[in-house]
């Protein structure tokens, strides 16, 4: 399995299965980072660019993984835990910790994987919960997990909350009849 800097597991033996597509893909397929940051890596953005900027790792019939790219990256969109399910509610205008937070699978620190360098970021959403139980057991993110009980009771109190704010009440009852 997989291990962060410090040692403990990250809850996957490989990352790049835990990938839907890079930061930079459009929804044609085309890599952004080859037109964005072409001054970064001029050679990667003239092969890029010799073909329309296509990702060939996005192409289902390239010949390109994700972990052939330079310059891959995926990082989560936070809705849900990815392991048990549970949805993020956050409270606007409050100062309290999200439900979800970002869990790295690799680390660019030079650990190597074969031939390769680790050198891609790749995130995932994972609730508090469920990221402590990775870090700190031999738990996996792809475990068929149901949500902690204590992650179930601080999302039924925030939605209360939520509820709450959105809840009607009009004129007369806030004052009541003022004849």
């Amino acid at each position: 399995m997989e291990r962060a800097p410090g040692g403990s597991p990250v809850g996957v033996d490989d990352p790049y299965a835990h990938v839907r597509r890079c930061d930079h893909v459009t929804d044609e397929g085309k890599c952004r980072w080859a037109v964005e940051q072409r001054h970064r890596d001029p050679e990667f953005a003239d092969a890029r660019s010799v073909e329309e900027f296509r990702c060939p790792a996005a192409d289902p019939d390239g010949d390109w993984a994700w972990a052939d790219c330079p310059h891959f990256r995926s990082t989560t969109a936070g809705t849900e835990c990815i392991r048990c399910g549970l949805e993020e509610r956050r409270l606007a205008h409050e100062d309290v910790r999200p439900l979800l937070e970002e869990h790295h699978l690799s680390y660019a620190d030079g650990s190597a994987r074969g031939k390769r360098q680790l050198d891609h970021e790749i995130t995932v959403s994972l609730c508090r919960w469920c990221h402590a139980k990775v870090h700190n057991s031999w738990a996996r993110i792809d475990d068929d997990a149901s949500p902690d009980p204590d992650a179930v009771a601080e999302a039924e109190t925030r939605k209360g909350r939520e509820l709450d704010e959105l809840s009607f009440e009009s004129a007369s009852e806030r004052f009541g009849d003022r004849d």
